[in-house]
């Protein structure tokens, strides 16, 4: 199996672009397409990608965020390593089957078992670089390898040539070493919506790129002699929405006393009310904190607040249970973790576009919003042909694939295996 993450698709993208894309056009017409996918919640990028390989939810797989609670760092550490996920993976799965596996950036698998591994992380302290934190973090022998031999297409970790590197490494890889599980996540589009826009010509320039990025993925199992028993799965982990205004509800903390402030928008550790932003949502978690009547009513207040969950509305929808409450942002708007910022409410200037925290496009947001779902396509042996299936859910993605592994998750998973995609 292949499964290929093309981080940031809608169901839009192959709605109204299909006939555009010739690869994943012809894997629709000869497979099976579900088009609606709802995500979870926060529909972030590494929360959705840990319940696409456990089928669980965020609040039981233990991945609530992208990044961890660590108010006093301006960039803080992302939830890298898989020591942090509480649920059984499908890579581990196929690992006890005698399974050979390997992952090209996939989020939240740092320190793995993986056979093949390129883990997806970047140094985050002035005392180390890229190459030892990835040494650490990836396959030692294998990453040092593949920047060998393919180090020379990437730059940084800009767009798009790293996925072009990433998919050079993944090519190989299929073709050298045919692995029984490949998992490859490619960035670009959601780096050029953050950037440009959801609608932009830069995303749309990156969706086609894509498109040819999974055309030679398939060609490697051909060259390989695995593609007549290859299944291929094609998906987006969320959508995104266009934004133009932040709320920066930790200035309205630290204005209120409920945190000190520091001028690099960073917090003191003393505080008893956090936000923790989720980009289109935000975590509000407090400590000692006894006046949540008034809190709630601050935020309420507040332009582009759509709506706020309590503690157990936000457990109930698979988000962190440790949080306070859960703040949902109007389409347009979107959260930053900043301290001190001129007013709580701020237009992003279209000059600082491209900057930490300065977007056109966000996601994070309630993944029922309207025309916020993702996709899925399946093609291959096992799948059944020019067959459509209107609406699933992200949790009932890991089954699917478990079932098309010959695999079994030994606890019970949130989602189930999708009706209809595999041939009887």
């Amino acid at each position: 199996m292949v499964i290929i993450s093309l981080d940031s698709m809608g169901f839009r993208d192959l709605n109204e672009h299909q006939a555009e894309l010739p690869t994943l056009n012809k894997l629709i017409n000869g497979g099976t397409w579900v088009k609606s996918v709802t995500g979870i919640y926060p529909t972030l990028t590494y929360p959705s990608h840990t319940t696409i390989i456990t089928g669980q939810y965020p609040n039981v797989h233990g991945i609530v965020n992208n990044t961890r609670i660590q108010p006093e760092r301006r960039s803080p550490d992302w939830y890298w390593y898989q020591s942090d996920v509480r649920s059984t993976t499908l890579y581990d799965l196929a690992r006890q089957k005698g399974l050979t596996t390997a992952s090209f950036l996939w989020p939240v698998t740092a320190g793995s078992k993986i056979n093949y591994n390129l883990a997806e992380i970047f140094p985050n302290r002035i005392w180390t670089n890229q190459v030892l934190v990835s040494l650490k973090a990836s396959s030692p022998l294998f990453l040092l390898k593949m920047n060998h031999k393919y180090g020379h297409l990437r730059n940084g970790i800009k767009q798009p040539q790293l996925d072009e590197f990433i998919t050079a490494c993944a090519v190989d890889t299929i073709e050298n070493k045919k692995p029984n599980l490949t998992m490859i996540h490619l960035v670009d589009m959601d780096s050029m919506r953050h950037r440009y826009g959801v609608r932009s010509k830069e995303a749309m320039e990156a969706l086609h790129r894509l498109d040819k990025h999974v055309a030679q993925l398939i060609e490697a199992t051909k060259k390989a002699g695995t593609f007549d028993d290859t299944n291929f799965v094609v998906l987006g982990d969320h959508y995104q929405i266009n934004v133009n205004k932040m709320i920066h509800l930790n200035t309205l903390f630290a204005r209120k006393g409920w945190s000190s402030a520091k001028g690099n928008q960073t917090i003191e550790y003393n505080w008893s009310v956090l936000a923790k932003s989720c980009d289109g949502a935000t975590y509000i978690y407090t400590r000692n904190f006894k006046h949540l009547d008034e809190l709630k009513e601050r935020i309420a207040r507040i332009e582009g607040i759509e709506h706020i969950y309590s503690k157990e509305e936000a457990a109930k929808r698979g988000a962190d249970p440790e949080c306070t409450f859960m703040v949902e942002a109007k389409p347009g708007y979107y959260f930053t973790d900043e301290s001190d910022r001129p007013t709580i409410v701020e237009e992003v200037d279209p000059d600082s576009l491209g900057q930490p925290d300065r977007y056109h496009g966000v996601h994070g947001y309630d993944p029922n919003k309207d025309g916020y779902q993702t996709t899925i396509l399946f093609n291959g042996p096992s799948i059944n042909e020019g067959k459509t299936i209107e609406k699933a859910n992200l949790v009932d993605e890991a089954p699917t694939f478990a079932k098309l592994l010959g695999l079994e998750f030994k606890e019970t998973l949130a989602g189930h295996s999708i009706e209809g995609v595999l041939k009887e």
